[in-house]
């Protein structure tokens, strides 16, 4: 079963969320949970939305405000999609790695400069050494 299929009748989410369904209701109007709607306009519910709601109980017997709770469950989804986001680049670069061997790689120079260096090869360090001895007075 998909996570985010809308199979629940508001009933049967409260009763999964250990909730009265008038609070499902007033957060469906507050936009912490928005559940999909049926063609008669009926509230549906996946299991996703089952657990934000449980959530959502967890956060509140905290002591943590609806506000609060809201911005929260923000954030965390802004963090879930820049995740999300940041494993689709990762993929990208690697394919583009992959397809296109021996092309440029950079790497910073003493200096702190960009420098251009071909891949699989790494970059010239200075490993000179000095040695410092203090004067005799």
């Amino acid at each position: 079963m998909d996570a985010n299929e809308p199979v629940f009748a508001i009933a049967v989410a409260a009763q999964l969320a250990g909730m009265h369904p008038q609070t499902l209701r007033q957060y469906d109007r507050l936009q912490l949970v928005s559940p999909k709607r049926t063609v008669g306009q009926s509230r549906r519910y996946s299991m996703r939305d089952v657990a934000q709601l449980r959530e959502i109980a967890r956060l509140g017997a905290e002591g943590v405000s609806l506000e609060g709770i809201k911005r929260i469950l923000q954030l965390e989804n802004q963090v879930s999609s820049l995740n999300h986001r940041v494993r689709e680049l990762e993929s990208a670069i690697a394919e583009a790695l992959l397809s296109r061997p021996g092309s440029r790689v950079f790497a910073a120079d003493e200096l702190g400069g960009v420098v251009s260096i071909k891949a699989g090869t790494r970059a010239r360090r200075n490993t000179q050494v000095v040695v410092w001895r203090p004067l005799d007075h």
